[in-house]
């Protein structure tokens, strides 16, 4: 960031007053610009016993699977950002249930959240940012293809609970080494 998006005057990199950070602060009006990290949040969307993923027509990862998901925006709690996403990359309605992954991607400043969620009809296609819209079996995901470690790991988990005939709720953070493989495009 180079200049304030309030009253246009250059920012400079330093710690406020009672802050232990660096922040981008005008120079001119004092503005403390924070630079947050962005909030991803999807569905594991089930009918029956298959999950419903999307194959990117975007990068990155374009032409690779995933579950329906994409940045919170403003306004709007998790749950209906999560079901929005799901309306806009699969076309597929959703009855949200409850959280059932949050990881933390700290490398490059995301937070990945998963809503297990029933798909309301079959009637889903592929919105703008897929390629194709497909019901899975667990035996049927194609693993190899998985465009988000993040996704993989919620997949997994998701049928790990499902096998064990109950649902828990988990949260984890991706060591560094995972991180990069994760960025959804910077929104």
């Amino acid at each position: 960031m180079n200049y304030c998006s309030e009253c246009g005057a250059p920012v400079a990199l330093t710690i406020p007053t009672g802050d232990t950070r660096l922040r981008h602060v005008c120079t001119d009006c004092g503005t403390i610009h924070y630079r947050n990290p962005k909030l991803v949040v999807g569905t594991i969307p089930e009918w029956k016993d298959r999950i419903l993923l999307c194959r990117r027509a975007i990068e990155p990862r374009h032409g690779k699977w995933t579950l329906p998901a994409g940045f919170m925006e403003t306004q709007e709690s998790t749950a209906e950002a999560a079901a929005r996403e799901t309306l806009e990359e699969a076309c597929a309605r959703v009855e949200i249930g409850e959280m059932f992954t949050l990881i933390d991607v700290p490398a490059i400043s995301q937070v990945h959240i998963f809503y297990r969620a029933r798909l309301l009809d079959t009637d889903f296609h592929p919105g703008e940012e897929s390629l194709e819209t497909t019901l899975f079996s667990e035996t049927g995901i194609p693993w190899d293809d998985i465009a988000f470690h993040t996704v993989t790991l919620t997949l997994r988990h998701y049928f790990e609970d499902r096998r064990n005939g109950g649902w828990r709720f988990r949260a984890m953070t991706l060591p560094m080494a995972y991180s990069s493989n994760d960025a959804w495009p910077r929104g």
